[in-house]
């Protein structure tokens, strides 16, 4: 199974959307790297980055998911390391 590096980046400004962001997140577990949240009170925002090493399907899949939650923006960065 080929997997590629990647960081997904998402933006949370609806709250209610954590819980869920949280099951999704777990559901990718395995191919997690790290994962680090800010939560931006000036603003009334989180920020999450998720470092994840997954085939593009998984990463895609997720971050899409992820995307579709109210409340919540979600961009995906992958880098060219592909193994």
């Amino acid at each position: 199974m080929e997997t590629r590096v990647a960081v997904i980046t998402i933006i949370v400004s609806d709250m209610n959307s954590v819980e869920k962001i949280n099951e999704l997140l777990h559901e990718a577990a395995p191919f997690v790297i790290g994962r680090m949240g800010i939560p931006y009170h000036a603003k009334n925002i989180s920020i999450i980055t998720v470092a994840i090493d997954a085939p593009q399907d998984i990463t895609s899949e997720v971050s899409g998911r992820i995307g579709c939650l109210e409340g919540v923006t979600v961009k995906t960065t992958y880098s060219n390391v592909v193994g």
